[in-house]
């Protein structure tokens, strides 16, 4: 069985901000644009080095969607910077008619997404962006589970042709894949198991390690698996976990509707009927609290994944 431990806490938005600044180096048409929130998405040294390639565009997200799509025509490669709410609810129309119906190049880059943006409130803690986008013809929708997982997908993102959505956070996270490889659209198996299979996507990744460790010490058998791409979803990797544990748990800091867990359950309808229980929010907002308070009140502990993992069990 493998064993994950952390020694350090970072934020995954630090990540894209590392990434970001990486690719400004290594490639000049990576241009950026932010909506008045620098130092929120971590974009201060991309700005720094690059400044005739950042653009802050102010509290103005249409707008900058609009610019971005129309950078793109240029040969640029251009990534936007707010956090998640403003990035797909206000600005939805834009990114559908500007920028996914065409196609155009844009990488849309989320952070403050889910509830652990913590004490800013229901009105910033948007829990159907995961929705929203994925059923955007063409869009890509990555959730990244850690700081160094979310600096490989900003990176992959640059050689990545089409529109994409990229969904971080704000809280200190354990940084726990070290130099695991990151591919788009490819799962990755954090643990091998038979009893049951676990698909987790961003920072509900950490928490399914932890309650797999739970799930061992009851004699049960759990298999993990970091879906941190949404879409295109690894229908391959689902299916062959699936037919080996007989039933599935899905975890996502997102609404119980249109994110994850529906994607899982309509693989499984489709190829291999099974049972599945979803740990996600359960058609509700949010409220101030801190990350740990509002994961726990809105059933998205380890805990919570413990007792959906032995509820499906019984039900094969």
């Amino acid at each position: 069985m493998t064993k994950y431990t952390f020694t350090e806490k970072k934020d995954t938005r630090s990540g894209f901000g590392v990434g970001l600044h990486e690719l400004g180096k290594a490639n000049t048409n990576v241009v950026a644009l932010c909506a008045d929130l620098t130092g929120s998405l971590k974009m201060d040294a991309f700005k720094k080095d690059f400044p005739e390639r950042f653009f802050q565009v102010g509290i103005a997200e249409a707008n900058m969607m609009g610019l971005a799509a129309g950078m793109t025509i240029g040969g640029k490669i251009p990534f936007t910077g707010t956090f998640a709410n403003f990035s797909t609810g206000r600005v939805y129309d834009q990114i559908r008619q500007s920028i996914a119906y065409s196609g155009k190049n844009v990488k849309i880059c989320a952070s403050h997404a889910g509830l652990t943006l913590g004490e800013d409130g229901a009105t910033h803690q948007i829990l159907e962006d995961i929705g929203m986008m994925k059923m955007l013809p063409g869009m890509t929708v990555i959730v990244p589970c850690d700081h160094n997982q979310t600096k490989a997908a900003t990176i992959a993102l640059g050689s990545h042709v089409g529109p994409a959505y990229l969904r971080f956070g704000r809280p200190s996270w354990p940084i726990f894949t070290g130099d695991r490889p990151f591919v788009i659209g490819k799962a990755d198996k954090m643990i091998e198991g038979n009893h049951v299979s676990i698909f987790a996507t961003g920072h509900m990744v950490w928490l399914a390690i932890e309650a797999e460790a739970m799930l061992a010490e009851k004699g049960i058998s759990a298999e993990v698996i970091n879906i941190h791409t949404i879409k295109p979803l690894d229908v391959e990797a689902i299916l062959a976990s699936v037919q080996k544990t007989g039933c599935a748990v899905t975890c996502e800091e997102h609404q119980i509707n249109g994110g994850l867990g529906d994607s899982v359950a309509q693989v499984l309808s489709r190829f291999n009927p099974s049972p599945l229980e979803m740990v996600a929010v359960n058609d509700s907002f949010g409220e101030s609290g801190t990350p740990t308070q509002l994961l726990k009140k809105y059933g998205l502990s380890s805990e919570n994944i413990v007792a959906a993992a032995e509820k499906v069990i019984k039900r094969k």
